[in-house]
């Protein structure tokens, strides 16, 4: 997973650019998270819970995405994807393109990332 954080050079605001597999993530940073720095002190504390077996699973619900998170995998997705269209109205071979809608990766992946963005904020 590769990933890049910078500054929109016009309002100022933090931007994280990621691989295409993990585009969403990058909305994710940007937009839910941003420069919330309560916020990432929620998740790095739900991080070491889950690590250490205190919690199942955690989730945060933000306008446009959710995430969740259990001891192993970190899932970010859009709270508008319509996964309950019958799999019989797609054409045989198709199926929906979620790439940028829906993403998953590690715990300790996503672990890595958050502490790099929280860092990036801080100017470290």
């Amino acid at each position: 997973m590769e990933y890049e954080f910078r500054r929109n050079p016009i309002t100022g605001l933090p931007l994280a650019r990621f691989s295409m597999e993990h585009e969403v993530l990058g909305r994710w940073f940007s937009e839910e998270l941003a420069e919330d720095k309560t916020l990432c002190e929620q998740l790095t504390t739900a991080i070491v819970a889950l690590q250490q077996g205190k919690l199942q699973e955690w989730r945060w619900i933000g306008h446009d995405l959710t995430l969740e998170m259990d001891a192993e995998q970190v899932r970010v997705f859009a709270n508008v994807l319509g996964y309950d269209v019958p799999s019989d109205s797609a054409e045989e071979g198709l199926s929906f393109y979620d790439a940028e809608s829906a993403a998953d990766c590690g715990l300790e992946d996503f672990q890595a990332v958050l502490q790099s963005w929280c860092d990036y904020l801080a100017g470290r």
